[in-house]
C-alpha cells in the first residue's frame, strides 16, 4: 500500500475523455491503494452547483476532498469550495503565480500540479507550495535538470493522477523521488 495519493480522479471528472467509467468513488475506495487518499476532481467538470454533492460523496467513503484547478480563471470558484486540500495547474502566466499566494492565504495545502507539463517555472512558486512528482507526466521532461534545482526549496508529494484503474500506482514518479533524494511530505494522518 502506498503511504499517500492525494492525485486521483473519478467520474466526476465527467468530460475528461482519460476517465473511465469504472473509475468510481466507491471502486477507488475499495481498492484502497494508498494510506492517505484523496479524490481531486476538475472544478471545471464537476462544477460549483455541484460541488456539496461531490464532496459529500468522497467524505463519505472515508477519503479526502480535493480539487484540480485550471489555473487562475478558477481561482473565485476554488475559493468558494470546501476542501482538505488543493491542486492548481500553474501555467507560466503573472496571473496563475499570484493565484497561488491567494490559494495559500486560504491556510490548505496547495500542490503545484504537474509542473513540468505544464511550463510552471518553479523559482515563480512560492516555497509554501507543495510541488508535485506525478506518475502520469514525469516522462515528459528530463527530471534531473527539472525538479533537481529545486528539492532544497519545496516540500514534494508524490501522486498517481490516475484517471483509470490501472493507473492507480506510483511507480516512476517513487523512483524519480528516490533518484532526486526527495522524501515525500504527507498531509494527513492516517
Amino acid at each position: 500500500m502506498l503511504p499517500q495519493d492525494l492525485h486521483v480522479h473519478s467520474t466526476w471528472s465527467n468530460g475528461d475523455a482519460s476517465v473511465v467509467s469504472e473509475q468510481t468513488i466507491g471502486f477507488i475506495a475499495e481498492i484502497r491503494h494508498a494510506r492517505i487518499l484523496g479524490i481531486s476532481d476538475h472544478l471545471e467538470l464537476v462544477g460549483e452547483d455541484r460541488f456539496k454533492e461531490y464532496a459529500g460523496e468522497v467524505r463519505a467513503a472515508g477519503l479526502k476532498v480535493g480539487i484540480e484547478i485550471d489555473g487562475y480563471p478558477w481561482l473565485s470558484a476554488a475559493k468558494s469550495v470546501d476542501t482538505d486540500y488543493r491542486i492548481f495547474h500553474c501555467y507560466d502566466r503573472d496571473a496563475d503565480y499570484k493565484a497561488l499566494d491567494r490559494l495559500l492565504e486560504m491556510g490548505q495545502p496547495v500542490i503545484v500540479a504537474h509542473p513540468n507539463a505544464l511550463g510552471t517555472n518553479l523559482d515563480r512558486v512560492p516555497p509554501e507550495c507543495l510541488v508535485e512528482i506525478n506518475n502520469r507526466y514525469i516522462w515528459r521532461c528530463y527530471w534531473r535538470s527539472f525538479y533537481g534545482p529545486f528539492v532544497n526549496r519545496f516540500e514534494f508529494v508524490i501522486s498517481s493522477d490516475a484517471h483509470q484503474p490501472n493507473w492507480l500506482n506510483q511507480t516512476v514518479a517513487r523512483h524519480v523521488a528516490t533518484e532526486l533524494g526527495v522524501r515525500e511530505k504527507l498531509l494527513f494522518r492516517t
